[in-house]
C-alpha cells in the first residue's frame, strides 16, 4: 500500500464510521442501532478503500474510456429500447429486455473502448488529455548524458524507443555549465545544448520536459533518483556514483559506457583490420592507431606509414582497464 495515501485512507475510513454513528442522531428510531450503524459505516469505508487499491494503475485515459463506453452503450440501449421493436408486447418482457440492453450494451462498449485506446482517442480526440502514450516506457536523462553526446546517435539509430524525460533542473544545470568562465566546462555545456537540439530534431523521438526544480546543486542526484522512482522510469546516466545511488533505491539504470563496451567487435588472432596510424609507438618501427571503438592498435613496422590507413594483422590482444590494446603487424600491399 502506498505510504503517502495510507493516512488519507485511514482518515476516510474513520469518517465513514463516524458518519454511520451520526446517522443515528438524525433518525430517532435508530438509537439502539448505533453499534450496527458504526459497523456498517466502517465496512463501507473499507470497501471503498479496497476498490481504490484494486484500481491501482488505472489511468485517466482508462477512466475516460470507461465513461465513453457507458455513455455510448446507454445511448445504444435507449435507442433500441425506444424503437418500434419494443412498442408492443407483454410489459414485463419488454421491461426485462430493456433492462438486459442497459446491462449488456454499456458493458460491451466499455470493453471495446478499453481494448482499443488508440482508436478511441481518434474517435473522441478531446478526451486525450496528454499527447503522450501512458504505457510508453520512460527514461529520465541526466546532465552527464547530454554532455557525453552519444545519446543523439543512439536515438537517431532507433535503438532507444522509450520517451526521454528531461527535468527542468537538468536544463538549468546544463545552461549554467555552458555559461561557466572555465573554457573546458563552457565547451562541455555548449556541446550538451547542441546535443539537446539534435534530439529535438529526431522526429520519432518522444521528449518530455518536467517542470521540476531543486534549490541546491547537491540535491540534483537525489531528485533524479526520486523522479525516476516516482515515474517508474529508468535512469540514463554516465555518472557511476549516481548509478550506484539509483541501484541502492531499486531504480533500474542505463549506462552508455556499458552499451559501447558491449558493442565492441570481438577480434581474433590472425584477423586483418584497417587502421589509420596517428603517432609513433614506444618501440622502434612501431606506430599507433585507433579503431572505431577506441581500442589502441600498435602496429609493428608501421612507423613509415604514419598519417595513412594501412592493413594490419592481429598478433595478440591485451585486455586493459580502459579497453583492449591490440598488437598487430603491418601487412604490405603485396600480401593484402
Amino acid at each position: 500500500m502506498d505510504k503517502t495515501l495510507l493516512p488519507i485512507r485511514l482518515v476516510f475510513v474513520a469518517l465513514c464510521a463516524a458518519a454511520g454513528w451520526l446517522v443515528c442522531y438524525t433518525i430517532t428510531d435508530w438509537d439502539h442501532f448505533r453499534g450496527v450503524a458504526l459497523t456498517v459505516g466502517l465496512c463501507i469505508g473499507l470497501l471503498v478503500v479496497l476498490v481504490d487499491v484494486m484500481l491501482k494503475g488505472f489511468s485517466l485515459r482508462g477512466l475516460s474510456a470507461v465513461t465513453f463506453g457507458i455513455a455510448a452503450g446507454s445511448l445504444i440501449a435507449y435507442m433500441v429500447g425506444a424503437s418500434p421493436l419494443l412498442q408492443e408486447g407483454d410489459p414485463t418482457r419488454i421491461y426485462l429486455v430493456r433492462l438486459g440492453l442497459f446491462l449488456i450494451c454499456p458493458y460491451l462498449a466499455i470493453v471495446i473502448a478499453l481494448r482499443g485506446k488508440d482508436e478511441f482517442n481518434l474517435i473522441v480526440p478531446y478526451v486525450r488529455f496528454v499527447p503522450h502514450e501512458v504505457d510508453v516506457p520512460l527514461v529520465v536523462v541526466d546532465t552527464s548524458v547530454l554532455i557525453d553526446g552519444r545519446i543523439s546517435r543512439v536515438c537517431e539509430a532507433g535503438f532507444l524507443t522509450a520517451a526521454l524525460v528531461i527535468p527542468r533542473f537538468v536544463l538549468t544545470e546544463l545552461s549554467g555549465v555552458a555559461d561557466s568562465h572555465d573554457p573546458h566546462k563552457q565547451a562541455r555545456g555548449r556541446r550538451g545544448l547542441e546535443v539537446l537540439n539534435e534530439l529535438r530534431k529526431i522526429k520519432h523521438l518522444d521528449i518530455r520536459i518536467t517542470e521540476s526544480e531543486v534549490s541546491k546543486r547537491e540535491d540534483v542526484d537525489a531528485k533524479l533518483v526520486f523522479l525516476a522512482q516516482s515515474m517508474r522510469a529508468k535512469l540514463l546516466t554516465t555518472d557511476y556514483n549516481l548509478a550506484k545511488m539509483a541501484e541502492f533505491h531499486g531504480v533500474p539504470w542505463l549506462n552508455l559506457n556499458a552499451l559501447a563496451k558491449s558493442l565492441r567487435t570481438e577480434l581474433m588472432l590472425g584477423e586483418r583490420l584497417e587502421v589509420e596510424l596517428v603517432k609513433p609507438g614506444k618501440e622502434e618501427g612501431q606506430a599507433v592507431g585507433f579503431i572505431e571503438d577506441g581500442s589502441m592498435v600498435v602496429v609493428n613496422g608501421g612507423r613509415g606509414f604514419i598519417g595513412r590507413r594501412v592493413q594490419a594483422e592481429i598478433v595478440s590482444v591485451l585486455p586493459t582497464a580502459g579497453g583492449k590494446m591490440i598488437f598487430a603487424r603491418h601487412v604490405p600491399e603485396t600480401e593484402a
